[in-house]
């Protein structure tokens, strides 16, 4: 691969990473914004363009647990698991209630709903005072 596409790219995962930070960072405030799965995107895209970047968001009081833990397959808190599954099945059915006409994406948006909750559920269940 070219040295200019090989740019681009991690222009693109850095450009990504900030954008799922940003969303992340607003999950904390906002309660139909999951923090968890955009912050974790944020590392993946951070690790593959910004070393410096990610050492920071890896070593960050908020996140740094949450983001080592997933990595290194220890899996996520139990508190982390329920709220992310809650939110998650709330803002679909509020979405789905107020906002979507069409049974056929609703259909979609529960079938994506449950395939999330699944991978959560299996995911191994860190206890709630560990800190890497």
């Amino acid at each position: 691969m070219d040295p200019i596409s090989n740019k681009i790219k991690k222009w693109l995962y850095l450009i990504i990473g900030t954008v799922s930070l940003a969303a992340g960072v607003l999950g904390m405030f906002l309660p139909v914004i999951p923090t968890t799965p955009f912050v974790l995107l944020s590392a993946a895209c951070y690790y593959r363009s910004s070393s410096r970047i990610y050492d920071w968001l890896v070593s960050s009081r908020h996140f740094g647990t949450t983001i080592r833990n997933y990595e290194s397959g220890r899996g996520l808190r139990r508190s982390t698991k329920i709220k992310a599954i809650g939110l998650m099945w709330a803002s679909i059915t509020l979405s789905a209630y107020f906002f979507v006409s069409s049974w056929l994406v609703v259909a979609g948006m529960y079938v994506v709903a449950v395939a999330v909750s699944a991978y959560l559920f299996r995911l191994p269940t860190v206890p709630e005072l560990s800190s890497y």
